[in-house]
């Protein structure tokens, strides 16, 4: 059994250094940089580190304007259609279609902007974060009841951590997609220059 654990762990160390490297690529991918730098200052502030929605990407999409999913789904930010037409009806600035690339990106800053300003409790910065992504992959609302479970099992429901075993309760095994999705952003974050 102990022989077992050191194997795991030495597979599990070898492979998350593989797993940074195959993201630093995506430094040399600039194309949208300009996009996500200017709405980051625009929705955020100058002080927001940008490269929190570049991850967002790339986790999205891989930077593919093109990325369709097969939930409907579209480009770079994996923008659904009734979420681009409700974007827009709120923020008029947004003037192209969601199959161009500067305008997904737009809207899905701005519509990160929309989740970010809704988890006001007190919590760390990375929570905070955590909450917003977990949001715009599983929707608020079931953010929201994993927090209730969370604190029926008597854990902080503002904390990122409490979310991750209460999750499974709502979205069933789809949570370890949005869990793995923020942890994911996370990584990728890290290697962002």
């Amino acid at each position: 059994m102990k022989r077992s654990l050191e194997i795991i762990l030495i597979i599990v160390l070898v492979l998350i250094p593989y797993k940074l490297q195959a993201f630093e690529r995506y430094n040399r991918v600039v194309k949208y940089d300009q996009y996500f730098s200017k709405y980051s200052k625009r929705y955020f502030g100058p002080g927001f580190d940008w490269r929190y929605f570049k991850a967002q990407a790339v986790a999205e999409s891989r930077l593919k304007a093109g990325a369709r999913s097969k939930v409907g789904a579209v480009g770079v930010m994996q923008i659904m259609p009734a979420t681009f037409k409700e974007i827009t009806k709120k923020n008029p600035s947004i003037k192209g279609t969601r199959k161009q690339p500067r305008w997904n990106i737009a809207a899905g800053i701005y519509y990160d902007r929309i989740i970010w300003k809704g988890w006001k409790a007190e919590r760390s910065f990375k929570d905070r974060i955590s909450f917003m992504l977990g949001s715009y992959n599983a929707g608020k609302r079931n953010i929201i009841k994993a927090q209730k479970i969370a604190q029926e099992k008597g854990l902080n429901p503002n904390l990122w951590a409490s979310i991750v075993p209460a999750l499974p309760g709502v979205t069933g095994r789809r949570s370890k997609e949005t869990i793995g999705y923020v942890k994911k952003i996370h990584m990728i974050k890290g290697v962002l220059k």
